[in-house]
Parts: structure tokens; C-alpha cells; sequence
């Protein structure tokens, strides 16, 4: 029987290589768009910036698959103390023009250079931490007892609380929810029983619909700000619940990018063509240009793109003989599936 090569070529998913090409040009065409249109005189330096980084993710790729499995379990502790020492660093290196405009202190600003989001690196080295621990709790065992469960469970939180307690610091709770999809994508790949899953699961479900039922109330509001809950984040919540009540004020955003993408109708506006005033469309709102210009059609491939991309990332999962880069691959699925969402 012959031996096969253990080449780069046969490291090489092209059925997932090429939906993540698409999404990239994708993104670089909405780009542009966005920035011709907003600020034209930052083309430029916006589309090399974006091409750079594509450049720069695509050598870290390239260098992360030499990477044995030996070499990843044993340098993945580091990985994380290294990711949690990063997430200290806007706390001290930010921007206070970025804070006032944001809320948050998340990215690493020295005087009026914004360099990076540590939380990024973070999502990366959290996954990798959590997966070790999985495959190290479970010691080749496929049947655990309710303890053996409930002390993983400890485990996950105890690596999971500290990353949470620096974005509460950082303000940051949109990036905190990435992390709790991951984590809960984690946790149901563990094995861990439902009879501990499903009460969990309650609880957060009647939390959240408790949360909701005190906020929508003014008293309830009142009482979340002196519990030390920020105005933007209310503001934020307010949007989300009930976005046209707010549109020439806090919501106005939001409700700017829904109108943009219905005006996009089933074939859009062309290349090139956008009419509303979408704030920061080029970044948090750039679903809205490609649905402005290329409508119903064009936006409705892109997440067909995406839908194909995790589907092939899904059946690589089921094929993994390595329990290790099971978990690793379930914990970045539900990162971009929260992100898609």
C-alpha cells in the first residue's frame, strides 16, 4: 500500500479556499464602494489597508498549517496568557476620540494611530484553550459521569470568566457575546449532559426575558444605570427593540441601513450607486452597500456564500479524526456564525 505525502496541497480545502476568495473580493468591492462614496480622499490609504491585512491573514494561514498537533497543544497555554495580556493593553493605549465615539475601549491607540483590537488575537487563543481542555477532560473516555461534566463545566468558566471581566472593563459586550457563542458551541460538542445543558439554558432564556420585560419600563432603566450599566449600552438596547421610535436619534444608524437595503430592491442600484447617508457603512454597515447596489439577488449570494462556506467547515468538523482540531474547528464555526448573525 502506498504511503501518502503529507504535502501543503494536501492540507488544502479548496471547497472551503474558494467560498472564503469570494467573500474577501466581495468585501474589498464593498469597500470601495463605501469609501468612494464617504471618503473619497481615503481611498487609498483604506483599500491598501485592507488588502495589506488580506495579505498578512493569508501568510498566517499559510504558516499555521506547519503546525502539528504536538507543537499546537503545547503552545496553546501561552497563547492564552499572551491574548489576556493584549486585552489589558486598551485600558491603558486608547483613543479618547474612539471611546467618545464607540463607548468602548477596545482598541490599542497610541496618540492618534489606532493599531489594533486585542480581542481578535483573544477569540483565536480562547478557542484553542478551550478545545485542549475538552480533549484533555475527556482522556479518551467517551461516557462521563454528572461530576466528571460539572467540573469541565467549572473549567470552561474559570478560562472564560477572566476574558469576559476585561470587556466588561473594556465596554465592549458585543465582542463578550462572541465569546459566550463559542463557548456554548464548545460546550455541546464536549459531550456534557443535558440534564446540566437544558436547566442552563432556561435560566439564561428566563434571564434574558426577565431583562427585557424591566427594561422596556422606565423605572427598569433608571435601575440598570445606577447599577452601573453605561447610557450608550441602554441607548444601543432601546435601538434594537424598537429602532423607528429612535430614528433621528440613537437609532438612526440602524434605521438608515434597514432603509438602505430595502431601496437596493431585487437587482439594486448598480455598481458603484448609493444614495442614503449610512453612517460608518464602510465598516459595521457594509452588508447595507451590497445590498443597496446589488439588492435582494446580490446580498442573497453573499450569505448563500457564507452559508456554503459553513456547511464545508461543518463536514470537515464530522470528518476529523483528531478530537483536538474537532473542537478547535466547532469553537470557529460558532464565531462566524454569530458574526453572520
Amino acid at each position: 500500500m502506498t504511503k501518502s505525502k503529507n504535502t501543503i496541497e494536501s492540507r488544502i480545502d479548496y471547497s472551503i479556499l474558494l467560498p472564503v476568495l469570494i467573500l474577501l473580493l466581495v468585501g474589498l468591492v464593498s469597500i470601495f464602494i463605501a469609501t468612494n462614496f464617504d471618503y473619497p480622499k481615503n481611498l487609498v490609504q483604506v483599500m491598501s489597508q485592507q488588502v495589506l491585512w488580506i495579505f498578512l491573514g493569508s501568510v498566517l494561514a499559510f504558516v499555521v498549517m506547519l503546525f502539528n498537533t504536538e507543537f499546537l497543544w503545547k503552545i496553546t497555554p501561552w497563547l492564552y496568557v499572551f491574548g489576556l495580556g493584549l486585552m489589558v493593553l486598551p485600558l491603558v493605549f486608547y483613543s479618547p476620540a474612539v471611546v467618545e465615539s464607540t463607548g468602548a475601549k477596545n482598541w490599542v491607540s497610541i496618540g492618534s494611530v489606532t493599531l489594533f483590537q486585542p480581542s481578535e488575537f483573544m477569540k483565536i487563543s480562547y478557542i484553542l484553550f478551550l478545545s485542549r481542555i475538552g480533549v484533555w477532560a475527556k482522556q479518551g473516555r467517551e461516557v462521563t459521569d454528572l461530576k466528571d461534566d460539572w467540573l469541565l463545566l467549572f473549567q470552561y468558566t474559570a478560562v472564560t470568566l477572566p476574558v469576559l471581566g476585561l470587556l466588561v472593563l473594556q465596554g465592549d459586550m458585543g465582542t463578550a457575546l462572541v465569546f459566550l457563542a463559542i463557548l456554548a458551541g464548545i460546550v455541546v460538542v464536549s459531550g456534557i449532559s443535558w440534564r446540566i445543558i437544558l436547566p442552563v439554558v432556561l435560566a439564561f432564556v428566563a434571564g434574558v426575558a426577565l431583562f427585557v420585560m424591566v427594561f422596556i419600563t422606565d423605572w427598569g432603566k433608571e435601575a440598570l444605570i445606577k447599577m452601573g450599566v453605561q447610557t450608550y449600552q441602554i441607548n444601543r438596547i432601546s435601538a434594537w427593540l424598537d429602532p423607528f421610535t429612535y430614528a433621528d436619534g440613537i437609532a438612526f444608524q440602524q434605521t438608515q441601513g434597514m432603509i438602505s437595503i430595502g431601496t437596493g430592491g431585487i437587482y439594486g442600484k448598480g455598481f458603484n450607486h448609493l444614495e442614503l447617508n449610512v453612517p460608518v457603512r464602510e465598516s459595521d454597515m457594509i452588508f447595507t452597500v451590497i445590498a443597496e447596489d446589488f439588492g435582494l439577488v446580490g446580498s442573497g449570494l453573499v450569505l448563500l456564500t457564507y452559508l456554503f462556506l459553513i456547511y464545508r467547515m461543518l463536514r470537515v468538523t464530522f470528518r476529523s479524526n483528531n478530537r483536538f482540531y474537532t473542537f478547535i474547528s466547532t469553537g470557529f464555526i460558532m464565531m462566524i456564525v454569530f458574526h453572520i448573525f
